[in-house]
């Protein structure tokens, strides 16, 4: 991962900012220098107009090192998150292309850590950095010089302390290390559980689930907490050791100038560079122990960004839009990445007409919604191939394939906003008849005008405010305003009463005559209504025909018949 691209925008704050702390940091080390010049001559002397002059240097010195150090922060704090939003901005980029495959790799609690928490674990590093990085190494060596240059012997007892602090952050930092990428995995498992308990949360009330769900989260939380607490635990010892050498010398500074042989002026400048230095020290310390934190989520955002997306463009992929809608699928089988090598499919070979209105029904776990979550490139034939129009679904712009295929999802998934902003997902430009021409279409016109606010009515995140049947007809109407070739409801009826849906395929067979509809479907009484029914039973299709041919010489479509009579009676 190349860091210094995403410093994009935002080059002179990151340039600026070291040049303002090296003007703060010089005019903190002048600072005691003059103090110990008071003290020594000044006042030694009784020489007031010595005393005010160099009072007058500290004033203008303190300014400049005040000034210096906002220019400072404010540079630093511009850059790091400059840095940040670039950095966020490339890792979204790239979840957007992931595949399905890619997603279940990760897990969406972890995709959010990453792009959250990890990404601003880094923008302090970065800040810490761009301030810290350049004020301690001048800090060190200017406070260093300046002991030199007042008393040398005083600058021996910091010199010898040097390796022993030195080996101390060392060892601490190196036993710290492995702790920082436990706790960001401890931060993926809490966020799973509470977006699980979030997005769960009427299943969890209806099952009276509130108390095991609380205790799950007690676990997850504790576990981060301990983790956490266990790898700053080891850099909490740091502080005092580096506060007890400090003080150690401080006490052997004051030992010395007992002798006499040292100035008071000069006894109390070398405490101050002393401390100063000693203080750079520990700031090094803080940066390793960032930096180590930050190694950890610098390792897990590379991940993403170097993570091969399994779905993309050939070279030179097919620009062409569907025009037709006819489907062939030739699929010797498929498997999941992730499915220990189990076929989920096997043995397809189907070709479907232009216009052709087809049911797929089958018991669950079938393969009904992978087969046709295979069509618009949710996930690729592992051997085999599927074309559209006579082309390889492969071979096809990924974005000109998909939009020419409306799909509603199993998870008729709304977005917080309004209801005409959910339906413009489909086609951004759509004029409000447009709207309004696919939601009668998909049934939900007389819905929406009885509401106060008509389309502008609120939707709430997942669309919690609606029914299931609401929602899943908002979904095709979001899928038909596109005016796609290729229309795919994924169980997208389920919720429909009888009438309604009677309705909807009376209005999509008029109105889209020449698209072909591929409907996964639950109810024999919907098979009914198509022009063709396949029936699908452990990955492969055992049944094609019509309804009347299927009841009369297919077992499984029999038996699921039956099974829905035993329910209710056949309408």
């Amino acid at each position: 991962m190349k860091v210094t691209k995403y410093f994009k925008g935002n080059v002179k704050n990151a340039i600026l900012s070291p040049i303002f702390i090296i003007i703060d940091t010089f005019g903190s080390i002048s600072v005691p220098y003059f103090t110990a010049k008071i003290m020594d001559i000044g006042i030694a002397n009784s020489d007031l107009n010595y005393i005010l002059k160099m009072g007058l240097y500290m004033v203008i010195l303190s300014m400049i090192s005040m000034l210096g150090g906002f220019l400072a922060m404010y540079n630093s704090s511009k850059a790091a998150y400059g840095f940040g939003a670039n950095l966020r901005q490339e890792l979204m980029e790239k979840v957007q292309k992931f595949s399905f495959n890619n997603i279940n790799k990760y897990g969406t609690a972890s995709l959010i850590t990453r792009l959250t928490n990890d990404v601003e674990i880094l923008v302090q590093l970065v800040q810490m950095t761009l301030r810290m990085a350049v004020r301690t190494p001048v800090m060190l060596v200017s406070g260093v010089f300046m002991m030199i240059s007042m008393s040398p012997r005083i600058s021996l007892i910091f010199l010898f302390l040097i390796p022993i602090i030195v080996i101390t952050m060392t060892i601490i930092i190196t036993k710290g290390f492995p702790l920082f990428k436990a706790v960001q995995e401890k931060i993926d498992k809490v966020n799973n559980v509470i977006r699980e308990n979030l997005i769960g949360a009427r299943v969890v009330k209806s099952f009276v689930r509130q108390e095991y769900e609380v205790d799950r989260f007690k676990s997850a939380n504790k576990d981060l907490m301990d983790t956490t607490i266990k790898s700053f635990s080891i850099f909490i010892v740091l502080m005092p050791m580096v506060t007890l050498i400090m003080n150690l010398a401080i006490a052997f500074v004051l030992w010395i100038g007992t002798s006499g042989h040292i100035e008071v002026g000069s006894i109390s400048a070398s405490i101050t560079y002393m401390t100063m230095t000693l203080i750079s020290l520990m700031m090094f310390s803080m940066i390793f122990m960032n930096f180590s934190r930050a190694k950890a989520s610098y390792d897990r955002i590379e991940e993403i960004l170097i993570e091969k997306v399994d779905i993309e463009n050939k070279d030179n992929p097919v620009d062409k839009k569907i025009s037709k809608g006819e489907i062939e699928f030739s699929i010797k089988n498929f498997k999941f990445t992730d499915s220990n090598g189990e076929a989920v499919l096997n043995d397809i070979n189907l070709k479907i007409k232009s216009g052709e209105i087809v049911a797929i029904i089958g018991s669950t776990g079938t393969g009904k919604s992978t087969l046709v979550n295979l069509i618009p490139r949710f996930y690729d034939v592992t051997e085999g191939f599927i074309k559209v129009d006579g082309i390889n679904v492969k071979d096809y712009d990924i974005k000109t394939l998909r939009d020419g295929i409306g799909m509603v999802l199993q998870e008729n998934r709304l977005f917080a906003g309004t209801i005409e902003e959910n339906i413009r997902w489909g086609k951004k430009d759509a004029k409000i008849e447009e709207i309004k021409k696919a939601c009668k279409i998909a049934q939900i016109d007389e819905f929406i005008e009885s509401l106060p606010n008509g389309y502008n009515s609120h939707v709430e995140e997942r669309g919690a405010n609606f029914s299931g049947g609401q929602k899943q007809r908002l979904a095709i109407a979001r899928a038909i305003i596109k005016n796609p070739k290729i229309l795919i409801l994924d169980d997208s009826v389920s919720a429909l009463d009888s009438t309604t849906e009677l309705r909807l395929m009376k209005e999509l067979r008029e109105k889209f005559n020449d698209i072909t509809i591929i409907m996964i479907v639950q109810k024999i009484s919907t098979c009914k209504k198509v022009d063709r029914v396949l029936v699908m039973d452990d990955g492969t299709i055992v049944g094609d025909g019509t309804h009347e041919e299927l009841i009369k010489n297919n077992l499984v479509y029999q038996e699921i018949s039956n099974s829905q009579k035993e329910v209710m009676p056949e309408e």
